[in-house]
């Protein structure tokens, strides 16, 4: 992705948060009435019209027929990540750090988040634009949002954290979602080692690939076509892990993996109503520093 720019993915994850907050109460997920204001004014039209049915229906359509499966696969997994949060936040966890936050809105929308830091780190362009972007939209924040940020070509995430002394003894839970995909091997081992500095009974919850997909996309629906479009966005991904993997990796930084599920699992789990095939590679997990 260009430097210059904020992330087309981003859009689209915002999009499909918005078209989940016009479904009928008692329809929906969740409410997230901040997705709308990240989104570029076709995207945000459509967002608005979807209200109606013959446009949503429309909407989804579309969106299933260019990316088969994205939409129910993000939505469930917005709600299995919110899910695993608040669970981490009962267990005792009493800072919450974002890294790679794009356009997530949780620090907002989230009412038990509301006495908790919650810390947002990214790359400065995509940080700028979401601040002003709050700012106009919605004017000031809860004193609690921190929002940092870090061009890791010039620095790296444990020179950030002396920079504004992060407090590596609170129980902290770490969200990592939509970012391992676009990294190097190096980069996700120099992640998780920052991740293992903070104390026992941390977490860190992360989305990933089936490394399948970056090996035989063909393997997946809508795999190839999926790939050509990231490579035209200048959006590809570089990274996966193998599920059957994920728990020896992780112990090498002193991490426990508790959960892990693909996109099979979560929508069965929070959208059985709404049948859809595709994006069945794209997975999130749980951890927990020993």
């Amino acid at each position: 992705m260009k430097t210059d720019k904020t992330s087309r993915t981003a859009q689209y994850m915002a999009l499909f948060r918005a078209l989940e907050t016009e479904r009928d109460a008692n329809d929906k997920l969740f409410s997230d009435h901040y997705a709308i204001h990240f989104l570029e004014a076709k995207l945000r039209f459509a967002a608005r019209m979807s209200k109606y049915s013959i446009i949503r229906k429309y909407i989804c359509n579309t969106i299933q027929k260019k990316i088969p499966g994205a939409l129910s696969s993000g939505i469930a997994r917005t709600k299995y990540i919110d899910d695993l949060l608040q669970s981490t936040v009962a267990n005792g966890v009493t800072q919450v750090i974002i890294l790679g936050a794009g356009f997530d809105t949780r620090a907002l929308r989230l009412d038990f988040l509301e006495s908790i830091p919650v810390i947002e780190i990214d790359h400065p362009n995509t940080s700028n634009f979401k601040t002003e972007t709050y700012k106009s939209r919605i004017g000031n924040l809860s004193k609690n949002i921190e929002f940092y940020q870090i061009d890791f070509n010039k620095q790296s995430l444990e020179e950030l954290a002396a920079q504004h002394n992060f407090d590596f003894t609170k129980p902290t839970t770490v969200i990592w979602e939509g970012v391992t995909n676009y990294l190097t091997e190096d980069a996700i081992k120099n992640t998780f080692s920052f991740i293992a500095k903070f104390t026992t009974n941390s977490y860190v919850i992360f989305t990933y690939v089936h490394k399948k997909i970056l090996e035989n996309p063909c393997s997946f629906l809508g795999g190839e076509k999926l790939l050509e479009n990231l490579d035209k966005l200048e959006e590809k991904w570089t990274f996966g892990f193998r599920p059957e993997e994920l728990s020896n990796y992780l112990k090498q930084f002193g991490i426990l993996l508790l959960e892990d599920m693909g996109a099979t699992e979560y929508r069965a789990k929070y959208l059985p109503n709404r049948a859809e095939n595709g994006y069945e590679f794209y997975r999130a997990a749980m951890a927990i520093k020993q």
